[in-house]
């Protein structure tokens, strides 16, 4: 009876542990060092982040690997190293992953039929290019559409409405990038291993790597998104492109088989011929070649992981930007020439003033002032919209002190925005601020008096490269409010609406 008593707290006690050990296992950092003893100067990664701030929107993450160690990393506040960001199409490299690891497994070729897979749900009039479509073509974007199928517009199945959709050139001949192609790759290894994608990684890639196993976005039928949707960290990111640059291989075992990397991170399309542009440099297996002899996963605003073998490096960018190739331009021109073949001598005051910039890195700050005449009386009132598209109600502001508040009612309820004066004030959101449906929910905040009568808050959702900006005009015991949403995909750059509310309620 001892001996049962005893096995039974052994397993108690290891169900309990067991989470927790694998929890730290998936979390192992990479083993650091000094950019100089791995060959990189200080200083040409405090001017390749000068730059980046300089240069383009908003990065922010990046992280630098060098012969397997991790020799500078950085988030700009309010983003950090432990929340995941959303990759867009950065995701469609660990879809393709997903089929080089199916088919070591032997379960599927890169010359099965599309079609074959789904039986059910072909068109009665199955067109000889559809027929014609295999795997290698849709990991390769060339599935023979002259306009991508819209699935996230689709009434019916997604799956059904790839394989209706239009197909008029012979598949294999016509480069189209396509995220439709890729989602159907998510759909084959749900069906042939009968688990979601995201499922089937975790075990064979996610685990081994050290990654929490992700959030990916899934279809109204259930299954994983595929080329976009994914949401994991700057690390994690880094993880992948160290697979890759190390042929498949993590930690003395294989993950990955040599010949999937090679074929996957290789030319096998053309896209282009501009010598000088970096997405006509060749497309491979959901991976970009680039100039440089470098490869790449991306995703829209700069989501990145660079591959650079000829110096054994990698370099993983989170961003929230318009111009991408600003970004790649300076990896090439600040971090690429910096890159030497051996250890070089430290520079004790390079290194110090890089190790300074990293600790205070943050987007900007909305710039004005904390109070305003007006601040004071503001805060007594409450300004009522007419009915709007927005679904706003009403606004109550109290904009004194180091902290404001904003309060919307809206036709769902009210949502608190707290703002931060000095700095980003990390909050989370209940999805009720107008324009903001598709962000996720943690935000950081600023904002500021930018005119006496004007005053403007800006908004972080720091799982993604989403911002909005929203301007208050008050005048004439009435207010102008205009929003301005940034760096989402669905969504328009500029001005978003015009709402406008006037006195009507003193506040209680």
């Amino acid at each position: 009876m001892r001996i049962v008593h005893n096995l039974r707290t052994f397993l108690m006690i290891f169900w309990v542990v067991l989470p927790v050990l694998l929890t730290a296992q998936r979390s192992l950092p990479f083993p650091t060092n000094s950019p100089e003893q791995e060959g990189v100067s200080s200083e040409a990664i405090l001017s390749f982040i000068e730059r980046l701030e300089q240069e383009v929107d908003a990065v922010h993450s990046f992280m630098i690997l060098r012969h397997g160690k991790q020799i500078s990393q950085g988030w700009w506040a309010p983003y950090n190293a432990e929340t995941p960001h959303v990759m867009h199409s950065l995701s469609k490299s660990f879809t393709s992953t997903a089929i080089g690891l199916a088919i070591d497994e032997g379960r599927l070729t890169l010359d099965d039929q599309v079609i074959s897979f789904f039986p059910g749900e072909i068109p009665p009039d199955t067109s000889w290019q559809l027929k014609a479509m295999r795997i290698r073509d849709l990991i390769t974007m060339n599935t023979g559409h002259q306009e991508e199928p819209r699935l996230w517009m689709a009434q019916d199945s997604w799956v059904k409405t790839f394989l209706h959709a239009k197909v008029p050139f012979k598949p294999g001949t016509h480069f189209l990038y396509n995220s439709a192609a890729t989602y159907m790759l998510s759909a084959i290894v749900q069906k042939v291993t009968g688990e979601k994608l995201v499922d089937y990684l975790d075990s064979r890639l996610f685990i081994p790597l050290g990654i929490n196993k992700p959030d990916w976005d899934l279809s109204p039928e259930g299954i994983n998104t595929g080329g976009w949707g994914l949401h994991i960290t700057t690390e994690d990111i880094a993880k992948l492109g160290q697979l890759y640059l190390q042929k498949g291989m993590w930690q003395g075992k294989r993950i990955l088989s040599e010949g999937w990397v090679d074929q996957a991170t290789s030319k096998q399309t053309s896209n282009g011929s501009n010598p000088n542009n970096d997405w006509e440099q060749g497309y491979g297996f959901q991976f970009w070649r680039c100039r440089h002899n470098c490869y790449r996963g991306d995703g829209a605003f700069g989501q990145f992981c660079i591959v650079i073998p000829e110096h054994d490096a990698v370099v993983a960018i989170t961003s929230g930007v318009y111009d991408m190739a600003a970004v790649m331009n300076i990896v090439w021109e600040t971090l690429l020439p910096a890159m030497q073949a051996d250890e070089i001598p430290n520079n004790p005051e390079a290194s110090e003033a890089l190790k300074q910039k990293l600790e205070n890195l943050s987007l900007p700050l909305v710039q004005g002032e904390m109070t305003s005449p007006i601040s004071e009386n503001l805060s007594k009132y409450s300004f009522q919209l007419s009915d709007n598209e927005a679904g706003v109600k009403s606004v109550l502001f109290d904009l004194n002190g180091e902290e404001h508040r904003i309060t919307i009612e809206t036709q769902g309820g009210k949502e608190t925005l707290q703002i931060g004066t000095d700095k980003h004030l990390i909050g989370k959101m209940n999805g009720l601020l107008p324009y903001t449906g598709s962000m996720r929910s943690l935000t950081g905040t600023s904002g500021a008096w930018t005119k006496p009568d004007e005053y403007q808050v800006k908004i972080y959702f720091y799982e993604t490269p989403g911002s909005i900006v929203y301007t208050f005009h008050f005048s004439d015991n009435g207010m102008t409010w205009k929003s301005e949403l940034r760096h989402a995909l669905f969504g328009p750059r500029e001005e978003l609406a015009v709402l406008k509310g006037k006195v009507e309620a003193m506040n209680d």
